[in-house]
């Protein structure tokens, strides 16, 4: 069994927590305690975490405008676990370029399919793939470059 990182673990609880905070329609620093207090926060990079959770919080107007240029619909007619899951890869391909594109895919496209419906990753793959060729466009580029090659 592969082992997974301790970001994994920060991504997985954020989305969590966002899915948390949309479903209850609550502040999402409360929903953020929920998962630090939880049993698995000694396996999550909490600096990590906590700068999702503060950074989608404080720039969720802005993900939801740059998520209009990709999804199908509005952004309230998408499965809550969805648009979590989209909101924080937005943030990580906008705030976190050390985060390579694929990595930042990857990681989104397993969220949805741990936690989301059952296409709802490849709702997530499509979505995250146009915002990558807006948002990472030379690293979108470069990546559809090497999979032609291969």
């Amino acid at each position: 069994m592969a082992r997974v990182l301790p970001r994994s673990h920060s991504r997985a609880a954020a989305v969590q927590a966002l899915y948390q905070a949309l479903v209850n329609k609550q502040e999402l620093e409360k929903a953020a305690l929920d998962f630090v207090t939880a049993e698995n926060s000694d396996k999550m990079d909490m600096k990590y975490f906590n700068g999702l959770v503060d950074g989608v919080s404080k720039e969720i107007s802005n993900l939801d405008t740059e998520l209009a240029f990709a999804v199908d619909r509005d952004l309230a007619e998408i499965d809550p676990v969805e648009s979590s899951v989209l909101r924080l890869a937005v943030f990580e391909f906008i705030h976190r370029p050390e985060v390579p594109y694929r990595v930042v895919l990857n990681e989104a496209v397993e969220l949805a399919k741990s936690f989301g419906g059952e296409k709802g990753h490849k709702y997530v793959n499509g979505v995250l793939d146009k915002m990558g060729s807006k948002l990472r466009a030379v690293e979108y580029k470069a990546s559809k470059e090497r999979r032609k090659k291969s």
